[in-house]
């Protein structure tokens, strides 16, 4: 299965705030065999958050989508989702009961009304009000739960609270998947070339190797290489990845590059 990652939020397109869950969701999966297929940034507008969940729920992916699940004027995820996935909303009864458990809580700790008809709570509990037929995702920060529609899972904007429940769900429901996407990189430092002129080897090692992947990185100001193109193959290890990188190897030869250091990367 392939993973997606959805971050909403305009205070992230605006600078407000730096984005921490892309870094974070690689290293999760990567730590775990695992590699993230694709990522949107998204602002607070109803009908781009409605497209772009609409888009992951048909695709089949596992999709963990960060931010807007509050109850404020400015949160569209929980609305947004449901009117991606055509269904109402409703107040989840388990997420009422863990709700409720924290106003209490917070009543007997501060003395705030634990009443589920007051004002307050009844806003404390829009934060349970999910599309019909979610599923909650457990958040042991504070309690208030995220939800998941199938394999697309959202969790609150707070990276805090955020990347817990993440790795939980990796760590159960996908666990079998550890390991699925495991890649090594292959690549060797290249002088004096232009990209242009090693496009056709390129392309010829992906027509012979359909499995790998072949990967250009031009620098024009390494500290250390100064310009060059970093060269390579990537894909599960084994024995075509191995011939992949002979074939670059020869390849760039014949050409006549003048070749650097090989790398490997897990």
């Amino acid at each position: 299965m392939n993973f997606g990652l959805i971050i909403v939020g305009d205070e992230i397109l605006s600078g407000k705030r730096q984005d921490k869950h892309l870094a974070k969701v690689i290293e999760l999966l990567s730590a775990r065999g695992l590699a993230l297929a694709w990522s949107h940034y998204v602002g607070d507008d109803p009908a781009r958050i409605t497209a772009i969940l609409r888009t992951a729920f048909e695709s089949g992916d596992v999709v963990f989508s960060c931010g807007g699940i509050g109850a404020t004027p400015d949160d569209h995820t929980r609305p947004c989702a449901a009117a991606a996935l055509g269904r109402p909303l409703a107040l989840h009864p388990e997420a009422s009961e863990l709700i409720m458990a924290r106003v209490r809580l917070m009543a007997a700790e501060k003395g705030w009304p634990d009443d589920p008809e007051h004002p307050d709570t009844v806003h404390r509990l829009n934060m349970g009000v999910f599309p019909v037929g979610a599923e909650i995702i457990a958040n042991p920060y504070n309690q208030i739960p995220g939800f998941s529609v199938g394999d697309v899972h959202f969790v609150p904007g707070f990276p805090v609270m955020a990347h817990p429940m993440i790795e939980a769900l990796l760590d159960s429901r996908y666990a079998h998947l550890h390991g699925g996407a495991a890649q090594v990189e292959r690549s060797v430092v290249v002088y004096g070339s232009m990209e242009a002129s090693l496009t056709p080897l390129m392309i010829e090692l992906e027509a012979r190797f359909p499995p790998i992947k072949v990967f250009s990185l031009p620098s024009v100001d390494h500290p250390v290489h100064g310009r060059h193109i970093e060269l390579g193959v990537k894909g599960r290890d084994g024995q075509a990845l191995s011939d992949a990188y002979a074939a670059l190897l020869d390849g760039l030869r014949n050409f006549g590059a003048e070749l650097g250091p090989e790398m490997v990367r897990p």
